[in-house]
């Protein structure tokens, strides 16, 4: 307790972060419809949200070495808070994937500078407490923001005004602590032909993680219209897809430490495609029914990423890790800004249930890949321990890679 006592500051900032600027996406997937934009306009304020975090990730630390980190902090805080408000000065889609692109940076460039802190903090004995609390915090900011649209009015200037306030109001914890901020870390290279050496399975792995979550989350409320959910019940079924990702970390962990990761890829693969044949099936059986197959989607597409990054890490040493974590990163934000744009075009043209059929080919993809990939290298037996990784910035690499080289229970 006096572990998360010490990073409250932080952490505050983290929930008001998630419910400013993280809960926009479904906002502004409803205003979009109600504004009368098309399926493929309101696809491309999701891919805009991807192009504005990878130019944070990439931004932030070397602003961090020119202003330190309260500014830094600040000056993502105050683009992000922009981009909300501006949203109520214009009905352009255009003009809003703009301002998305701002939402974006913001996300990427405050959780970098939340990042950097938690590492200069934490020490190798309370390094697994304090990314234990970490993604706790982050986790129940990113529910309570998919939850936020069941009381927000789409379209609606009031809506916009509280999520800018939320935002703006991330500011006061981190800047009002009396801690003082760390030495600024340098900024990773970023080599995604490194990623690519390593393994291309990860490669493909991490961009399909980034094609099923990106779909779900920048579109999702998009397919709940379709099937005729209210605004409160598509909060639901968003925050369901968050919970089921979040349980499904768990039993990915055990079986990614106890078997093949390649076959644990291929195994959830397969479970995704069966999770996206269940979600069209159900999809007329009544909200109960849609909610559970979100949690089954999200606990089926979820562990993917972090399955795919210990893959990648099997075949990495202590002083690789950074700079693959951040290459990994980078391309699931390729696959990440890529499908919604794609999911949204098709929904225009086959209907709801183009959504589920687009992710269904990227896993079967991956599965005929990883059974290739099978063939050309043997599996490794000295493995990296499972560590649940979160897309959130290209430092986190320093905070999980001591982890990794940690002896794994039952060796």
């Amino acid at each position: 307790m006096r572990l998360v006592f010490s990073f409250a500051a932080l952490f505050l900032s983290v929930i008001l972060l998630q419910l400013g600027s993280g809960g926009i996406a479904p906002l502004d997937a409803i205003s979009g419809i109600a504004a009368g934009f098309s399926r493929a306009e309101v696809g491309l304020l999701g891919s805009a949200h991807f192009v504005g975090f990878f130019a944070g990730c990439w931004w932030a630390p070397r602003l961090m070495g020119s202003i330190g980190h309260s500014r830094t902090f600040a000056t993502f805080t105050a683009l992000g808070t922009i981009g909300i408000l501006a949203h109520t000065l214009v009905s352009d889609p255009y003009a809003w994937a703009g301002f998305r692109v701002m939402s974006g940076m913001c996300i990427a460039g405050s959780y970098t500078v939340v990042e950097s802190w938690l590492q200069a903090k934490v020490t190798n004995a309370t390094r697994g407490r304090s990314m234990g609390a970490y993604r706790m915090v982050d986790m129940g900011g990113s529910l309570a923001a998919q939850l936020l649209i069941g009381v927000l009015d789409p379209a609606s200037y009031v809506s916009y005004t509280i999520l800018a306030l939320l935002c703006c109001a991330a500011l006061l914890p981190l800047t009002l602590t009396k801690a003082s901020p760390p030495q600024a870390p340098a900024a990773p290279r970023l080599r995604p032909g490194r990623a690519w050496a390593n393994s291309p399975l990860a490669v493909m792995g991490v961009m399909v993680a980034g094609v099923s979550s990106a779909a779900f989350r920048m579109v999702g409320p998009l397919y709940g219209l379709e099937v005729n959910l209210s605004a409160d019940q598509i909060a639901l079924f968003l925050a369901a897809f968050v919970l089921g990702g979040a349980i499904g970390q768990w039993p990915a962990g055990w079986v990614a430490d106890k078997f093949d990761r390649r076959w644990v890829l291929i195994g959830f693969s397969v479970a995704a495609m069966l999770a996206c044949l269940v979600t069209v099936a159900l999809s007329d059986q009544g909200t109960g029914a849609v909610m559970l197959a979100a949690v089954l989607f999200g606990f089926t597409t979820f562990p993917i990423y972090s399955v795919s990054v210990a893959h990648a890490h099997d075949f990495a040493d202590a002083s690789e890790r950074i700079e693959l974590s951040a290459a990994l990163l980078f391309l699931y934000a390729i696959g990440a800004i890529a499908s919604p744009l794609v999911v949204s075009s098709l929904i225009d043209v086959y209907g709801a249930s183009a959504m589920f059929g687009f992710v269904s080919l990227a896993h079967g993809l991956l599965i005929v890949f990883g059974l290739i990939r099978m063939s050309r290298r043997d599996t490794v037996q000295d493995r990296t321990r499972f560590v649940f990784a979160p897309r959130t910035t290209f430092l986190i690499g320093r905070l999980l890679g001591t982890r990794r080289d940690q002896p794994r229970r039952g060796r």
